[in-house]
């Protein structure tokens, strides 16, 4: 059942929250058993990023007026990776840390179904690991990503939603951009997010976090 109209709002306040005090959900919950190539997972050059200054300003710009109403996503494609899957639906883990999908299912992917659906006002979230159970994960080519490739979201409406990257983005786990990928939009905004960086053996997890972001077209 869709929210009532005028609820998303504070929602969004409480799941931003809940998210900067649990940052965690793409820190050390993402698994990374450091079993695959040496290299690492591929990593998005500084030329595909933007700078914190023009991803402020860019969130309080004035909206182009494109979105759709809301709508469950139900499939993820990604042509230039190869990435075609089933979303699952992500919630609130019982500490208040956000759901990630099943590290031993590392090719699945997952919504966080506290934030707006694909096409909505606001920043649609969907999270997956980069590797798990020895094998490479949804996103684990995440980082070869550019600004201007196609992200599409299937809905339950049978509509698809088609998002164009704007910036991909390695950050430190300690610095994640909580506000950045959770935080309100003026436009129907796609965040996608995994793990990347140095795989740290003593911990047992990746370093950084490779984080797309897109908007709708």
């Amino acid at each position: 059942m869709p929210d009532m109209p005028g609820a998303r709002t504070d929602r969004g306040r409480r799941v931003l929250g809940v998210a900067a005090a649990a940052v965690a959900l793409t820190g050390a919950v993402f698994v990374g058993r450091g079993v695959l190539p040496a290299d690492g997972p591929p990593v998005p050059p500084p030329a595909a990023a933007r700078t914190a200054a023009a991803a402020v300003a860019e969130q309080v710009s004035s909206s182009d007026g494109r979105v759709l109403g809301p709508s469950e996503p139900r499939s993820l494609d990604i042509p230039k990776i190869g990435v075609h899957v089933t979303l699952g639906r992500l919630g609130l883990n019982p500490d208040g840390t956000v759901q990630v999908p099943p590290a031993d299912h590392p090719e699945e992917a997952g919504w966080y179904a506290h934030g707006a659906t694909p096409g909505e006002r606001g920043a649609a979230v969907i999270l997956g690991h980069v590797d798990g159970a020895g094998r490479k994960g949804v996103f684990y080519d995440l980082g070869r990503m550019r600004p201007g490739d196609i992200v599409k979201v299937g809905r339950a409406d049978g509509s698809v939603a088609r998002f164009e990257v704007e910036s991909v983005e390695r950050v430190p786990k300690k610095r994640f951009p909580t506000r950045r990928v959770y935080g309100p939009l003026d436009h129907a905004g796609l965040r996608l997010v995994t793990c990347g960086g140095v795989f740290d053996r003593r911990s047992g997890h990746y370093t950084d976090n490779v984080i797309l972001y897109a908007r709708l077209t």
